[in-house]
C-alpha cells in the first residue's frame, strides 16, 4: 500500500509540476498579448456580441465575472462569463478568450456532439471525484486490515478514475474545436489582423496545453492504478 501511495504521489507530482509550468507560461502569454492593442479596437464584450450575432445566437447573455482567467461558458443558463480584463479589454488576449468562449456557445447552439457528451458527464464526474476523496482513506485502512476488501475498493477506485479520465479526454476536442471556431471567425470578421491573429492563435494554443496535461496526468494515474491492481492479484 505504501508503494501504491508513493507511486501515485510521484505521478501526481510530476504532472502537477508540468501543469504549473504550462500555467505559468499561459499567464505570461496572456500578460504579453494583453499589452497588444487591437487595430479594430473591439473590447472582449463587443467581440463576444458580434460573434454570437454573426452565428445567429441571440439568447446567450454576456457578463463580467471576478478573477483572472476565470472565463467560461455556462450551458445551463446560456451565459458567456468573461473576466473583468477580458470583458473590457481592447487587446489580442481579450479577443482570443472572448471568441473562444463564444465558440462553446456556438457548439451548444449546433448540438456539437463532444460538448453534449461532456455536459452529460459532468454530474457523474462530480460524484466520482467526491467518492474518490472518501475512498482514499478507506483504501489505506482496508489494505492493512482487510486485504481482500482493499482490492475491491481499489477496483472501485479504478472505475471512478476511469470516468474522470474519460471526461478529461472528451474535454480535449471540445476545447480545441472552440479555439478553431474562434480563430476562423476572428479572421473572417476582421477582428484580428496579421500578427494579431498569430498571437491570438499562440494564446489559445497554450490554453489548450493545460487540458492536454490534465488528460495525460489522468491517463497516467489510471494506468498506474490498473498495474498495481493486477500486480496485487498476481502476488
Amino acid at each position: 500500500m505504501m508503494h501504491y501511495n508513493i507511486g501515485l504521489m510521484v505521478i501526481s507530482g510530476i504532472f502537477m509540476l508540468i501543469g504549473l509550468l504550462v500555467s505559468s507560461r499561459l499567464k505570461s502569454k496572456f500578460a504579453k498579448y494583453s499589452q497588444e492593442r487591437l487595430v479594430s479596437k473591439f473590447s472582449g464584450k463587443e467581440v463576444a456580441e458580434k460573434m454570437l450575432r454573426d452565428n445567429g445566437i441571440f439568447d446567450v447573455k454576456i457578463q463580467s465575472v471576478d478573477g483572472q482567467l476565470t472565463d467560461h461558458y455556462n450551458p445551463k443558463d446560456k451565459t458567456v462569463n468573461l473576466s473583468h480584463d477580458v470583458y473590457h479589454g481592447q487587446h489580442v488576449a481579450a479577443a482570443a478568450v472572448a471568441a473562444h468562449e463564444c465558440g462553446h456557445a456556438v457548439q451548444h447552439a449546433t448540438a456539437y456532439t463532444w460538448l453534449t457528451l461532456r455536459s452529460k458527464m459532468v454530474p457523474a464526474v462530480q460524484i466520482a471525484s467526491t467518492i474518490m476523496g472518501i475512498l482514499s482513506f478507506v483504501l489505506a485502512f482496508a489494505f492493512y486490515s482487510m486485504p481482500h476488501l482493499g482490492n475491491t475498493v481499489m477496483l472501485l477506485f479504478i472505475i471512478l478514475q476511469s470516468a474522470i479520465t474519460l471526461f478529461t479526454i472528451v474535454t480535449l476536442p471540445v476545447e480545441i474545436d472552440a479555439s478553431n471556431r474562434a480563430l476562423v471567425w476572428l479572421n473572417s470578421a476582421g477582428i484580428t489582423y496579421g500578427s494579431e491573429h498569430e498571437d491570438a492563435k499562440d494564446a489559445l494554443k497554450w490554453a489548450a496545453y493545460t487540458y492536454i496535461v490534465a488528460a495525460l496526468g489522468a491517463i497516467a494515474s489510471l494506468l498506474y492504478m490498473i498495474l498495481r491492481f493486477t500486480g496485487n492479484n498476481n502476488d
